[in-house]
C-alpha cells in the first residue's frame, strides 16, 4: 500500500489521486503553512522513474530542485511554505512523476503539462 506523506497546500488534490489508488495511504507533514507559495514549473514533460516497493521517496512539490523529479531541499530557501510529498510504495513500478507540478493527482502525472498556460511558461531556474 504505497504511503504518501504530503504538505497542508497538496491534502485536497492527495486525497482525491489516494482515493482512486487501490491500497493507498496518505500521511500530512507537520509545520507547513497553509497558504504557501506557488510551485514553479520545472518541466514541460513528466519524468519517467523506476520505483523500488519499500524505498521512501520525497517528490519535489515546489519546482526548484535540481534533482527533478525528487526533492533536494531547495523549497526550504525558494519557497518555505512548500514540503516535498513524501510516498512509499509496497511493490516495484515505473511511473511517471510530475514536472510542472501543476498535477491533481500529485505525484503522479494527469496530463496537466499538455495544457497552454504550462506549455507557454518559462522553466524554473532559467531565463
Amino acid at each position: 500500500m504505497p504511503v504518501l506523506q504530503r504538505p497542508a497546500a497538496l491534502v485536497t488534490l492527495v486525497n482525491g489521486a489516494c482515493a482512486r489508488a487501490a491500497g493507498c495511504r496518505v500521511r500530512s507533514s507537520s509545520g507547513t503553512s497553509l497558504t504557501p507559495s506557488q510551485p514553479a514549473i520545472a518541466a514541460k514533460y513528466p519524468y519517467q522513474v523506476d520505483l523500488k516497493a519499500g524505498k521512501r521517496y520525497a517528490w519535489c512539490a515546489c519546482g526548484h530542485s535540481k534533482k527533478q523529479p525528487f526533492c533536494d531541499g531547495s523549497h526550504k530557501t525558494a519557497t518555505p511554505g512548500i514540503s516535498p510529498l513524501r510516498f512509499q510504495l509496497d511493490e516495484d513500478k515505473s511511473a511517471w512523476l510530475c514536472g510542472c507540478k501543476r498535477t491533481k493527482t500529485p505525484p503522479f502525472c494527469d496530463g496537466t503539462h499538455k495544457e497552454k498556460f504550462v506549455q507557454e511558461a518559462e522553466l524554473s531556474g532559467q531565463p
